[in-house]
């Protein structure tokens, strides 16, 4: 069997910092990596060829010096690397990337590719799923687990999802995303890094793959950036003074006036909301793919929705709602309530359960045939492997992960994108219609609900002649409204390894209860060790959440982990460490053991709660 690894270097995103003066990153002396989602595939790709017999071949595509990256993969022990470097490449996004992977790929020949669910500087994901699309094969993305049949010539999978984790198998020739669970972190020994100086690096230039030089780079792209503006982490960093139960009482005294059992200081609205013209403008609309989870509507939905009516009120148009899925009655009514104004329901048993072939070519064919001006979805497990293969079909610019949506003086939609783990964010423009784009869950705010509000709905057909490759064999998981709390919760609970053991999740379960049954978040140190499931896990390769209130409990504070609270409203340490670094990105800290802690606040807290 014939293994392709898309490999990419990256920037050491925790070595980097912000020139106070240029208000821009330094690159200068910050170490690069090969992103670790790449590595865990190229580990799961070496087992198999082990297993199985075959070949592995890394390939990236870069400048000359991200040869290094390919150096490293052969270190590890893959067979041969192909450098993809030319500077017609220079400028490409994620479908210009996909386009001339895709083709070196093909050029290559291959059984199966394999690459990381994203990559830590850019984390959209995008990659993978326009290359399978490209290729026209299936696709799996987050895959925690895969095995070959002794045939060589089926896959089984594991994938993980928002929920859980569905088992399925998938026919090869395929592609593959990988998460951290695909296999076993490995490092090369010396000498395999010096063996691997002196092996072959074959290079590819862009005449290789296509006479057309405009398919590539910054020319063949659909999006582009328009600028780069730096985000800087203005948090209080206040340490509580006083004997532990002076700092609990202080803590409890400045979460009340923030708003805690009552209005959040930070609820008022940032502005009136535009109201939508009468006259809606012909051949315009704003597009949300509402997603379910378990019986229920996602928040996310909801909040793009909001976005989507203040979007509408700029465009003139209507806001319509795609509901795909099986026993969908129940959602039509919110979906009218939060804004919606037409509603494309895709009502199928086949439908029942997420499936990429089925939901891609159906959504596809209604954005041919309505062809809206904006199509948003969120960036959920679902999201990730949808909108990207949709992109890719329609040649579509595709902007993922966003954090916020805003319209310029040219009526163009700008797509505000993070990358570097949130140091910066950069508007994104698209030369195609619809602008296409998902946004992080809890970025944004659900409009106020009408009631009775009234809908239109359209019918959407899944003809006979689409079908699935990929079939699902099982699903397992936690509860799903656990796992989609996270997603709009104002209150969240981030738990550590300082708390000693699962053993001792109770004590902070029972603060939890208080707080309303607010949702646990894990780092991934937790999580890789079982104690929470890893879809409560948040950080750089975990999720993005935006709670007004975040306790971070022995939790050390490293920037993996804090990466994934940029949009929090006040962070609570609670750590024994005095000199533990949550406490310079957090705003308010208690030092102390959690054990003694965490019960006093717990206490001090039933009682305010109580009083009020």
């Amino acid at each position: 069997m014939k293994s392709i690894v898309l490999v990419k270097q990256v920037p050491m995103v925790s070595a980097m910092k912000l020139d106070p003066e240029t208000k821009t990153l330094r690159r200068e002396g910050v170490p690069s990596e090969v992103s670790s989602f790449d590595i865990r595939g190229l580990l799961k790709a070496l087992e198999l060829r082990d297993e199985h017999g075959g070949e592995v071949v890394a390939l990236t595509m870069g400048p000359p010096q991200a040869e290094e990256a390919l150096r490293y993969c052969l270190a590890l022990g893959a067979d041969r690397a192909v450098h993809l470097t030319d500077r017609a490449f220079a400028g490409a996004d994620t479908l210009a990337t996909a386009r001339t992977l895709a083709w070196a790929c093909e050029r290559e020949g291959y059984d199966l590719i394999l690459c990381g669910r994203h990559s830590t500087d850019a984390e959209t994901g995008q990659v993978g799923p326009e290359i399978a699309e490209l290729l026209d094969i299936p696709q799996v993305t987050g895959v925690a687990a895969l095995t070959l049949d002794t045939n060589g010539q089926t896959l089984r999978v594991e994938r993980e999802t928002d929920s859980g984790f569905d088992t399925l198998d998938c026919p090869l020739p395929a592609l593959v995303s990988a998460t951290e669970d695909l296999a076993p972190e490995r490092f090369p020994r010396k000498a395999e890094r010096q063996a691997a100086q002196e092996k072959p690096v074959e290079t590819v230039t862009a005449s290789d793959l296509s006479a057309d030089l405009a398919r590539f780079g910054a020319a063949g792209s659909p999006t582009w950036v328009e600028s780069v503006q730096t985000v800087e982490d203005n948090r209080e960093s206040r340490v509580l003074e006083g004997e532990l139960p002076e700092q609990i009482d202080t803590l409890v005294q400045a979460l009340l006036a923030r708003g805690l059992f009552g209005t959040w200081t930070d609820d008022g609205t940032a502005g009136e909301k535009k109201v939508r013209s009468a006259d809606l403008e012909p051949g315009k609309a704003v597009w949300v793919v509402a997603e379910t989870l378990g019986d229920t509507l996602r928040p996310v939905s909801f909040e793009l929705l909001g976005k989507a009516v203040e979007l509408s009120a700029q465009y003139s148009c209507e806001v319509g709602a795609v509901l795909i899925g099986s026993g969908l009655d129940a959602h039509i009514a919110p979906l009218a309530e939060y804004g919606a104004d037409v509603v494309y329901r895709a009502e199928d048993a086949r439908l029942a359960c997420y499936d990429t072939d089925l939901y891609a070519a159906l959504l596809s064919r209604a954005v041919q045939a309505h062809k809206p001006q904006v199509l948003l979805l969120g960036s959920t497990a679902i999201g990730r492997d949808l909108a990207p293969r949709v992109a890719a079909r329609l040649g579509l610019g595709l902007t993922g992960d966003c954090v916020d949506l805003e319209v310029d003086d040219q009526g163009r939609l700008l797509q505000l994108k993070p990358a570097f783990g949130g140091n910066i964010v950069a508007p994104i423009l698209s030369k195609t219609t619809p602008a296409m784009a998902t946004v992080r869950p809890g970025m944004l705010s659900p409009s106020q609900p009408v009631s009775g509000r009234q809908v239109r709905v359209e019918r959407l057909t899944l003809e006979d002649d689409i079908h699935s490759r990929v079939q699902l064999v099982s699903q397992t998981g936690a509860d799903a409204a656990k796992a989609a709390a996270l997603d709009a919760a104002d209150i969240a609970i981030g738990v550590g390894k300082g708390i000693g053991g699962p053993e001792n999740l109770p004590v902070i379960e029972q603060l939890a209860d208080v707080l309303g049954g607010v949702p646990l978040a894990s780092t991934r140190d937790i999580s890789d060790l079982g104690w929470l499931p890893r879809q409560h896990q948040v950080g750089i390769t975990g999720r993005a959440i935006a709670p007004k209130l975040y306790f971070a409990i022995g939790i050390r504070g490293a920037f993996e982990h804090m990466v994934g609270l940029r949009k929090a409203g006040t962070i609570v340490a609670i750590n024994i460490k005095a000199k533990a670094p949550i406490f310079k990105t957090a705003d308010l800290g208690v030092v102390g053991d959690y054990a003694e802690a965490v019960p006093l606040l717990t206490e001090a807290l039933q009682k305010a709660k109580a009083e009020r």
